[in-house]
């Protein structure tokens, strides 16, 4: 898949289980859809061009992930979400 796919919003609850993981600046371990798993701190979620992405904190590095390429994402307070389509 090319960063120039459609782009497919998320569930709305998925979406706000990010916003909350981001607010309290929550370590994730996120799955991509790829099966790539990365282990960093929720930042922001930010919209560029219609497309939503999570802003992750990796030990000072930012890395930005487009939300329709997450498989999953977990934290010992919010559990496992598996991510969906809206």
């Amino acid at each position: 898949m090319s960063m120039n796919d459609a782009y497919q919003p998320i569930n709305c609850d998925d979406y706000d289980n990010l916003e909350l993981a981001c607010q309290h600046h929550l370590m994730l371990t996120v799955e991509l859809k790829t099966g790539d798993v990365i282990k960093a701190k929720a930042q922001d979620l930010i919209s560029r061009k219609n497309v939503e992405y999570l802003v992750l904190d990796d030990e000072g590095s930012s890395q930005e992930l487009r939300l329709d390429k997450i498989a999953s994402f977990s934290h010992p307070e919010i559990g496992t979400v598996v991510v969906s389509d809206s």
